[in-house]
């Protein structure tokens, strides 16, 4: 397909761009980068027009960059970076955070077997940090689920998180049928309850009583 590039006349506003930021999680209008219009209009073979441009976070802590493409009903079409499922790293261990952030990223840019591997080693970093022993991760999930207080049916989400993980790093294993956005996002949000149970809940618990312990007795 020929794509015929122009630059905006001056006359011409830049798109307004509001969105999550991709850097630092907070939702914005984002800003250009200098003054005046500076978006890149294309018109391809069929006159469908596309707006390119960068802009940066409106949040003095992040600035971070992001660059997009927009149609001409104002649609994102593309951003880069892309937006990721959100994600609470309070109290998670660093390596257990950096496994299931990389987990998210590639999810982001539809790389779901990718994402999917980067979540089996989530768990077997929690397993890892938990001290469970196995010969294999079906082992050590097994001995996790009696070494930390979580809902039944977490435990049972591990273990097919797990079989997930088979699929994507074995041909053979066929458990599930593919492995793709569906499947990938569901798991995200299996793990995100997991981390929340095993890192998180503590530390929830312990914010509500010292708040509570802080309030004028009232017997």
């Amino acid at each position: 397909m020929k794509v015929t590039i122009h630059r905006l006349e001056p006359t011409v506003k830049d798109r307004n761009i509001s969105l999550k930021c991709p850097h630092c999680g907070h939702y914005g209008t984002f800003q250009s980068l200098v003054h005046g219009p500076h978006d890149i209009l294309t018109v391809d073979n069929f006159s469908d027009k596309y707006y390119l441009g960068i802009r940066r976070c409106p949040r003095n802590e992040c600035n971070g960059h992001l660059f997009f493409i927009m149609n001409n009903f104002s649609d994102l079409i593309f951003t880069s970076p892309s937006d990721t499922i959100p994600f609470d790293q309070e109290n998670i261990p660093s390596n257990i955070a950096e496994a299931f952030r990389e987990a998210i990223i590639c999810h982001s840019n539809n790389c779901f077997i990718a994402s999917a591997i980067m979540i089996r080693k989530t768990l077997e970093e929690i397993c890892e940090e938990r001290e469970a022993e196995g010969k294999n991760l079906f082992v050590r999930l097994k001995d996790l689920g009696t070494k930390i207080l979580i809902p039944k049916e977490l435990i049972d989400a591990m273990d097919e998180l797990r079989l997930l993980g088979n699929d994507a790093t074995h041909i053979e294993a066929q458990t599930f049928n593919e492995i793709g956005k569906n499947e990938i996002e569901i798991s995200i949000e299996f793990t995100k309850e997991i981390l929340k149970a095993v890192y998180q809940y503590e530390s929830l618990l312990s914010k509500l009583r010292n708040l509570k312990a802080t309030r004028p007795s009232t017997n």
